[in-house]
């Protein structure tokens, strides 16, 4: 876990490639890797000790850009990991970067952007980072 004081700026998740997480020929679909970045993501924010969707709260945080560049295939019962970073902040948005691979050789690279916003009924509109999340994290080094 980490130090509470100290901004968080990457996280590493490491898992295995479950049975229904393959299509009949053995190998991730696509698909799939968007919701590995995600589960790196949520770990990120709890290991700055937030959840990125708290029961009661007044931010949501929606996704406006996602995308990711296939360089390997992942296969049923394959170990990977993912390695999520924080590679932009600005007042309202954060841009992740996310690397995927198996040992050392390389199955994905992505992004993620996300926007913080408040929510009113079915009004959702852009905010800053309320500063108690902003202060947990930071923009990582170079490289991932």
């Amino acid at each position: 876990m980490n130090d509470m004081s100290a901004p968080v700026s990457e996280h590493r998740l490491h898992r295995r490639v479950l049975f229904y997480e393959a299509d009949p020929a053995g190998i991730v679909h696509f698909s799939w890797f968007f919701r590995y970045m995600e589960e790196a993501e949520h770990a990120l924010w709890r290991e700055a000790g937030l959840s990125i969707a708290p029961r009661e709260g007044e931010f949501v945080f929606p996704r406006v850009n996602a995308a990711f560049d296939y360089h390997n295939p992942l296969r049923f019962e394959d170990e990977f990991d993912v390695h999520i970073r924080v590679a932009a902040m600005t007042d309202q948005t954060m841009r992740y970067a996310c690397v995927l691979t198996r040992g050392v050789t390389k199955i994905a690279t992505g992004s993620l952007t996300i926007v913080c916003a408040t929510r009113h009924g079915d009004d959702i509109r852009a905010a800053s980072f309320p500063p108690a999340i902003a202060a947990r994290f930071e923009v990582a080094g170079t490289g991932v």
